[in-house]
């Protein structure tokens, strides 16, 4: 029963982050069959992760390093049950989709608003937000666009309208700028690209940022965002299609 569970649970994706599937998502997995048991809504657990997550934020503000980075890392945890116990009870919803993504946005945003703030640098917390947010949306809309994906139709209800709104206003913008970069650049759709994007997905960076947090070193964590920008940047910028090469030459 519990292999079957897993499998059931498991969210259908191209490329494989290996944080996620090798030690995020075996953690949460007890969690997951103990959730289901009581009945707990999967919205229920996003609140929670959210509540960790800005929980973390402010231990970070107020200087308590371990008791952050446990937070980051229960928020984290925390997120990959919220899918897990959906799919595993059948109640995936448009709602929860919306509420997951708009709760992981407030929750990076006020990590590294704490993060600035507690460094006393705020411009390099909000480019790391930016830069963070770049990455985590070039990597969603590059999987989705691989499967040409299409949108489903979504419930009408009001709650689900209202979430839809804030999230076109939150992440169309940033949606509109990675499809043009996957249009210029359509080999990263391809498996390969996919999969190396995938391990710069969200578990994988909570877990390498509530790493330096309990380091002592959480500013880091918004260099180390800006840096992969500026690596995938530079890559986009080398990576010509092989026809282009050959005109070129």
């Amino acid at each position: 029963m519990p292999s079957s569970a897993l499998a059931r649970s498991r969210k259908p994706r191209r490329g494989t982050e290996l944080v996620c599937e090798k030690v995020f998502r075996p953690l949460a997995h007890p969690l997951v069959l103990l959730f289901a048991r009581l009945r707990v809504p999967p919205t229920a657990v996003v609140v929670a992760a959210g509540a960790a997550g800005i929980a973390g934020a402010v231990e970070l503000g107020r200087g308590s390093l371990l008791a952050a980075a446990l937070l980051v890392q229960l928020k984290t945890l925390l997120d990959n049950a919220d899918g897990q116990l959906a799919r595993l009870t059948g109640q995936i919803s448009a709602f929860g989709r919306y509420l997951d993504s708009e709760v992981d946005l407030l929750v990076n945003a006020a990590l590294f608003a704490a993060l600035g703030h507690r460094a006393g640098q705020p411009a390099v917390g909000l480019a790391g937000l930016l830069a963070l947010t770049s990455i985590l949306s070039l990597n969603f809309n590059a999987e989705r666009l691989s499967r040409a994906a299409v949108a489903e139709p979504e419930a009408e209800d009001r709650p689900t309208a209202v979430l839809r709104r804030v999230y076109g206003v939150l992440y169309a913008p940033q949606d509109r700028l990675a499809e043009a970069i996957v249009t210029r650049r359509p080999a990263l759709t391809s498996p390969t690209a996919v999969s190396l994007l995938a391990n710069l997905g969200m578990s994988t960076q909570l877990a390498a940022f509530g790493l330096l947090i309990a380091l002592g070193y959480p500013l880091v964590f918004a260099w180390v965002a800006l840096a992969e920008v500026a690596v995938l940047a530079l890559v986009l910028l080398m990576w010509r299609a092989p026809g282009r090469q050959e005109e070129i030459a």
